[in-house]
């Protein structure tokens, strides 16, 4: 794994070791970064089932002003550490070990909101999708015009609606897709 672009380009990362852990390949996190171009920079940025951080690294590589990792499995947290540290990347992130539902139950209510979210359950665990969806719409966590990413497999399809988050787009690559989502938004557009 690498970084693609930005301040850290072409810096290695390294994954977990196992199968525990599904990074986010290269192409696909390329994809997706291409979609947030225009909001990246200055961006509040929330990576849920952070796993090794390539995704929210590679958010401050590319101009997010503040990346909050949640993770809760003990050798990606270490991996991620690891991750930053090599990196030389001291500032502008927090971490939170534990579980993603327990992270978005206890959000205080005054917490400055995110613009963007991204969410990498393991495939398996199909529950997460809509479990984590539906709280993140029920938090004041996110900044009206936010957008919500979910990362699944493309033969996994997510819901068009999570409580007031509505799906927008829809971008399938190889295996995997990345569903986006507003609130309160309208319209479905699926791309290639």
């Amino acid at each position: 794994m690498r970084i693609i672009a930005g301040q850290y380009r072409s810096r290695s990362l390294v994954a977990p070791a196992g199968l525990a852990t599904r990074p986010t390949s290269d192409r696909l996190r390329e994809t997706l970064f291409n979609v947030l171009a225009p909001r990246i920079q200055g961006s509040a940025f929330l990576d849920l089932y952070a796993g090794s951080g390539a995704v929210g690294i590679e958010a401050l590589s590319r101009g997010a002003a503040r990346v909050t990792f949640v993770e809760h499995a003990p050798a990606a947290l270490k991996v991620m550490r690891d991750n930053l540290s090599r990196l030389g990347i001291t500032a502008g992130f927090t971490m939170s070990s534990g579980s993603v539902a327990a992270f978005l139950r206890r959000a205080p209510i005054n917490s400055l909101p995110f613009d963007l979210v991204f969410l990498d359950p393991p495939y398996d665990a199909a529950a997460e999708y809509a479990s984590t969806l539906s709280l993140i719409a029920s938090t004041s966590l996110i900044a009206p015009a936010a957008l919500i990413i979910a990362e699944h497999r493309r033969k996994q399809p997510l819901a068009d609606r999570y409580g007031s988050l509505a799906r927008t787009r829809l971008l399938e690559q190889g295996d995997a897709a990345l569903s986006f989502y507003q609130l309160n938004s309208e319209g479905i557009e699926k791309r290639p």
